[in-house]
């Protein structure tokens, strides 16, 4: 650089200058071989390149993270995702043409599930809407109004086309899909409706909510039967919430770490599950025997008997785990991570089985397909990602 200033060594500090005289030779430098913030990027992208890819399909339709997914309980290829992009899509497992957007949200798609049947799927968003539309015909069955605060899950009634759903309005809504006919609303929350569902045998209805109660329905008159709280409970808002096949007994999980037993008939609290040292994030109970697995942010999954309401194993994870699902009534049950992988565990030993990876980001919600072929997780990297499961039925 000509009559720049540079410090020789030695010289203490004073400024040395150099003349044209001084220049000895030019070499001149193609552009090429300067160093580029664009080579950076791609530096960076290429280390992103470097995570393994366990999947066997993958579905890009979004444009933001994806946060809900349900498969098809009839239909063992079909399934619905929502996501940031205010967008659902009802898409097929391994087909790139058979995608259905399922339009009609100005906010986030936060929640997704198909009736028992197959033949209806519900989006429901953070704008207060519930969209309902056909699986056959692709079309819109109807709009579920009446909330206009966002809704944070939506259940189906197992024997029906009955949807309730929990919104940050305090309250749990009941609408009848065939008629798009609003049936009750189910009032005594203080805060989000969190988590809920009803109960297997269809008579009850059972909601948690930030307001750290749990409360008890009868599904008919919308009459409280019990609310849970207080001393003995959560001290902060409930997370989740898994009801036993015998409609006799509610697991809840709090931010607060603790994991309770709740009795139905009583509704009173009936045992601890302790171990947990973080936020519960998800509960699922297994359809083969009476143990219950739980997964929390502080990286680890217990499974738990819940006759004897002991720890049975303790799954270590690199992060935190943010979602759970059994492998239909296998002995395997599959965990999704904040470090973008999908874990599938031994439930009999509590040994690791696989590690799925493939995700960039959170993983957000997990899905296993009718056949137990295929288990599906959805993520903050935008991305819904299929997983040969089929060894593990």
């Amino acid at each position: 650089m000509i009559g720049a200033a540079v410090m020789s060594e030695g010289s203490e500090g004073e400024e040395v200058f150099i003349d044209d005289e001084d220049i000895i030779n030019e070499i001149p430098l193609d552009e090429e071989d300067l160093p580029d913030q664009d080579d950076d990027d791609e530096q960076d992208e290429d280390m992103m390149d470097e995570v393994e890819d366990h999947s066997a399909y993958a579905f890009h339709g979004h444009t933001d993270e994806v946060f809900a997914v349900a498969c098809s309980p009839v239909d063992a290829s079909l399934v619905v995702s929502g996501g940031k992009d205010d967008r659902g899509f009802l898409w097929r497992i391994g087909s790139a043409e058979d995608v259905q957007e399922l339009p009609g949200h100005n906010d986030t798609v936060s929640t997704v599930a198909f009736s028992s049947d197959g033949k209806l799927v519900a989006c429901g968003s953070t704008d207060g809407q519930i969209n309902v539309w056909n699986t056959a015909t692709r079309t819109l069955q109807g709009t579920l109004e009446g909330s206009e605060s966002g809704f944070e899950w939506l259940k189906w009634d197992l024997r029906s086309h009955v949807i309730i759903a929990g919104s940050e309005d305090f309250n749990i809504w009941m609408w009848d899909a065939d008629t798009d006919a609003f049936v009750n609303t189910f009032a005594g929350h203080s805060n989000t409706v969190t988590c809920g569902d009803f109960t297997p045998d269809g008579e009850l209805i059972c909601s948690g909510s930030d307001d750290a109660t749990l409360r008890i329905w009868d599904r008919e008159s919308a009459h409280c039967r019990h609310v849970v709280g207080g001393h003995g409970f959560h001290t902060q808002g409930l997370t989740c919430l898994a009801i036993t096949w015998d409609s006799q007994s509610i697991v809840t999980g709090s931010q607060d770490s603790s994991v309770h037993i709740v009795s139905i008939k009583s509704g009173q609290v009936v045992g601890a599950l302790v171990g947990h040292t973080n936020s519960v994030e998800c509960i699922g109970i297994s359809p083969r025997n009476n143990w219950v697995a739980t997964g929390s942010i502080d990286q680890t999954l217990i499974i738990w008997d819940l006759t004897h309401q002991a720890i049975r194993s303790v799954c270590e994870h690199d992060d935190g785990v943010t979602c759970l699902a059994w492998i239909g009534s296998s002995r395997y049950v599959a965990s999704g991570c904040i470090d973008g992988t999908v874990r599938v565990w031994d439930s009999l030993s509590g040994e690791l089985a696989r590690i799925l990876s493939g995700h960039r980001d959170v993983v957000q919600s997990l899905a296993v397909s009718a056949d137990c072929n295929s288990i599906v997780s959805v993520s903050s990297d935008k991305s819904a990602r299929v997983f040969d499961i089929s060894m593990f039925k």
